[in-house]
């Protein structure tokens, strides 16, 4: 097997007929280099095969380049679509990700940010609301810079990132109204994050200022199959609803297809439905619900500028960004 020839600076330089610090001023960007000595020490490392050790330089001045994502659900298609944006914003400053699967927070999900804070992370992005407090603590005392998004934690020196969810609740409660819907519902799933009880507690209290009362059904995690059975429970009830709003779209797919293909149901005449999210589906034709806009590409970018900002000027703060309502052909009058 042949052996692995690692390639140095100096080589380059020698190569290129150069001094070391001429390689260096090469690749750092806007650094003073002639384009004669940029030309020959290009093609020096061309020819060596040789790439700048971003990791080691980024040591010498006590920083990896490496942040954590830490991510719960991450194969639903606003957590992924999340993950993309904030990762081509770090790729965009010259950070890469780490990603650790939150899924459970057991001790597999410690060892994992114990394995990326041995790689020395610079800081740690928290993309949702479940994963325990614990694994903000162990961040914390890693000397890690912070940022949480949809999390009811108060850090300091961290920055939280959240949506006004209780104003776009009452937007979807105004929307009903208006559409002549009285009968109204809430579907939500069992997972008790700070985003999605905040839509349910919004919208209950938006009714209870009209006189209304809502039903809450909760079931399972926020997944497709989840709305398929909150809808059962729900239009089974002896007065059933003729509006539903959605703690997110993957619910709300799920009440779609089981209001119109069990229970026969004229999506908007019969039932009125709004989602949250706007992921890819919801713009469906078969789907084509009614749903509020994550800022995705707002949310990665506030994340990762307040990261690149030197810690002394990045003091901690709360974000707050408006979910935008998407109109489309799930409820009466869109």
């Amino acid at each position: 097997m042949t052996e692995k020839v690692f390639v140095s600076a100096k080589d380059v330089a020698d190569r290129a007929g150069v001094s070391r610090s001429a390689v260096s001023r090469t690749f750092t960007p806007g650094a003073s280099v002639s384009e004669e000595t940029r030309r020959r020490v290009i093609e020096a490392a061309e020819a060596l095969g040789y790439h700048v050790n971003h990791l080691a330089r980024g040591l010498m001045r006590n920083e990896s380049g490496l942040v954590c994502l830490i991510v719960s659900e991450m194969d639903t298609p606003y957590r992924a679509s999340l993950i993309r944006a904030i990762s081509r914003q770090l790729q965009s400053v010259l950070k890469i990700a780490m990603l650790i699967n939150t899924d459970r927070s057991d001790k597999s999900v410690d060892d994992a940010l114990r394995l990326a804070i041995s790689y020395r992370a610079d800081a740690s992005i928290v993309l949702s609301g479940m994963p325990d407090k614990s694994i903000t603590d162990l961040c914390v005392k890693s000397g890690q810079r912070l940022v949480l998004i949809n999390r009811d934690e108060e850090r300091d020196g961290a920055l939280m990132i959240n949506l006004h969810d209780h104003e776009a609740a009452r937007r979807a409660f105004i929307a009903f109204h208006r559409a002549g819907c009285r009968n109204l519902a809430f579907a939500n799933s069992d997972v008790g994050t700070p985003s999605l009880m905040a839509r349910e507690e919004g919208f209950c209290a938006a009714a209870r200022e009209f006189g209304m009362e809502v039903v809450v059904e909760r079931f399972g995690p926020t997944r497709y199959q989840s709305g398929v059975t909150l809808a059962q429970r729900l239009l089974t009830r002896e007065t059933r609803p003729d509006a539903i709003f959605c703690a997110n779209d993957l619910l709300a797919c799920g009440v779609l297809d089981t209001a119109r293909h069990q229970f026969k149901l004229d999506v908007p005449a019969d039932l009125c439905v709004i989602g949250f999210d706007d992921i890819e589906q919801s713009s469906w034709a078969s789907y084509e619900i009614t749903t509020f806009a994550q800022p995705v590409d707002r949310i990665a970018e506030e994340a990762v500028s307040w990261l690149t900002q030197p810690m002394a000027a990045a003091n901690g703060l709360r974000s707050r960004l408006t979910a935008e309502l998407v109109w489309r052909r799930s409820v009466l009058g869109a």
